[in-house]
């Protein structure tokens, strides 16, 4: 398998941004194509295991303590009720089971419950992952003994627009928790948030970072911002242009994802239950093969299972049943 390119520069991928529409999502589907099955989709479930009380500042999350949400603050639920929920994600068809903590970091005290949760999950035969804020060395070497697949872990943005959105960490935080997955085994998931009022500019600057890692996260989610009121953004953006980035734009991020990163898996994550059906398949055309199932995403809405498969049905799309590229290539037995 050739090994992706990863000293793109900033202006090659703003050349792919400026593509003609139609030539941008020929050349995105092309490759696409050559390393994943065309009309195959991976079905995940994502559950908040713990919601709330969140001391960072993320201008776009209502889970923290600076947002005036309504969300309420919980405790890391039973890890009984998890794998619970676990096997009903399973039994309606996910192949994957992503799970989501509103901490900066766990504490050292909650790790026992969270590795407990893993292995119960993997024994499910499901795919993990988890997303629970910044993690130490250590912390990342217990969740690969739990067998933990993934760790999620989001740069949100660009640097240039990262501190306008969040303050109570730095872009570098994140990249050194990215580091400190990878280096315990794990498998990394990372992306980021478009339509929080960024610019072009700035969403090559976030494709370019995540380009341009030592090795590319196995997984990518896109999300398009939910402005939720009581946030620094949703109040800021509401009932203004900027609220939601335009569709066409939203689907040009996907294929330049798709062109810079072609063996990740490209997730077409948050606010996709406002996106019609034609700008859905545009993404799974432009190269998106993940979605998560369900009517819930943490704290936001998502399109729900009912919708999904008749959109399924529409578009001829089946859910990913084999490996996904990366991984099946790790599991080849050296020559």
């Amino acid at each position: 398998m050739t090994h992706p390119r990863t000293d793109w520069t900033r202006e090659e991928i703003a050349d792919l941004f400026d593509l003609p529409f139609t030539e941008l999502l020929f050349r995105a589907a092309t490759v696409h194509r050559e390393n994943h099955p065309p009309e195959q989709v991976q079905l995940c479930t994502l559950l908040s295991i713990k919601t709330g009380g969140c001391p960072e500042d993320c201008g776009y999350c209502s889970q923290s303590v600076h947002a005036d949400s309504g969300v309420e603050a919980t405790k890391l639920m039973d890890v009984q009720a998890v794998l619970q929920r676990a096997a009903q994600a399973k039994d309606q068809g996910s192949q994957r089971f992503c799970m989501g903590a509103a901490w900066r970091n766990p504490k050292d005290r909650d790790m026992p419950a969270i590795v407990k949760i893993v292995e119960g999950v993997r024994d499910m035969e499901l795919e993990t992952c988890m997303t629970l804020g910044m993690l130490t060395p250590s912390q990342a070497d217990m969740l690969k003994d739990a067998g933990l697949d993934y760790y999620n872990h989001n740069i949100d943005s660009g640097p240039e627009y990262y501190e306008r959105v969040i303050t109570t960490r730095n872009y570098q935080d994140r990249l050194n928790t990215l580091q400190n997955v990878r280096d315990a085994g794990i498998n990394v998931c990372s992306g980021g948030i478009v339509g929080m009022g960024e610019t072009r500019e700035d969403r090559v600057g976030f494709v370019h970072t995540l380009a341009t890692l030592e090795q590319h996260p196995e997984s990518v989610p896109v999300n398009a911002l939910v402005p939720v009121k009581g946030t620094v953004l949703g109040d800021m953006l509401a009932d203004t242009p900027l609220a939601k980035i335009d569709d066409i734009e939203f689907v040009r991020t996907v294929a330049v994802a798709r062109i810079t990163m072609p063996l990740s898996m490209v997730r077409l994550s948050a606010g996709r239950e406002s996106m019609s059906e034609a700008t859905q398949a545009l993404c799974f055309l432009a190269g998106a093969n993940s979605i998560f199932t369900g009517d819930k995403l943490l704290t936001a809405p998502n399109a729900g299972d009912d919708s999904d498969g008749a959109l399924f049905a529409k578009l001829g799309l089946t859910p990913l049943q084999g490996e996904e590229p990366m991984r099946a290539a790790q599991m080849e037995p050296a020559e």
